[in-house]
């Protein structure tokens, strides 16, 4: 399997929102996505493609030297082949550069893949957030990671303008 990962751009926002729609019970809309690449200066995403198709994505809002990750997906047949990971890394590396010190997250209780996923990338369990899910009441799982990469020197963070 070969694929890159890149920063998000709003023609892919399409993409995005069909993998969120066929991932989550409540899904944001992609209406949602947009006014993230185009409104919320804190936000910041991350897509892996093959053969130019978008396969997975993963988001986080920057705020000073935190960042909080707000919904990473992988389309259903590359689930389990390394490109979360991969996506959240390069999401991770992302906000090092930025300054962010520590990342923060909410996962599912009953979601042990992502949790076993997070946890290979540095997350460690910190509490949970009763009822935090609205579709079923379930609990969230707060992580947080402290293990974050070396800023890169060369990083500059202009905008990606909509690619055709």
């Amino acid at each position: 399997m070969s694929f890159i990962v890149r920063r998000m751009t709003l023609a892919d926002v399409p993409q995005v929102h069909a993998i969120e729609t066929a991932t989550f019970p409540t899904p944001w809309s992609e209406q949602s996505f947009i006014d993230e690449m185009t409104k919320n200066v804190c936000a910041r995403y991350m897509v892996a493609e093959e053969d130019g198709q978008v396969i997975a994505f993963a988001g986080a809002w920057m705020i000073l030297d935190e960042g909080h990750i707000t919904n990473i997906a992988v389309s259903a047949p590359h689930r389990g082949k390394g490109v979360g990971k991969a996506v959240t890394d390069a999401l991770k590396q992302y906000a090092a550069n930025l300054g962010v010190q520590y990342m923060t997250l909410e996962v599912r209780r009953s979601n042990l893949v992502a949790q076993n996923m997070y946890r290979k990338l540095g997350f460690i369990e910190l509490g949970y957030r009763k009822r935090y899910y609205e579709d079923n009441g379930e609990d969230a799982l707060l992580m947080v990671c402290q293990d974050m990469p070396e800023p890169q020197e060369d990083f500059d963070d202009i905008p990606v303008p909509a690619q055709e």
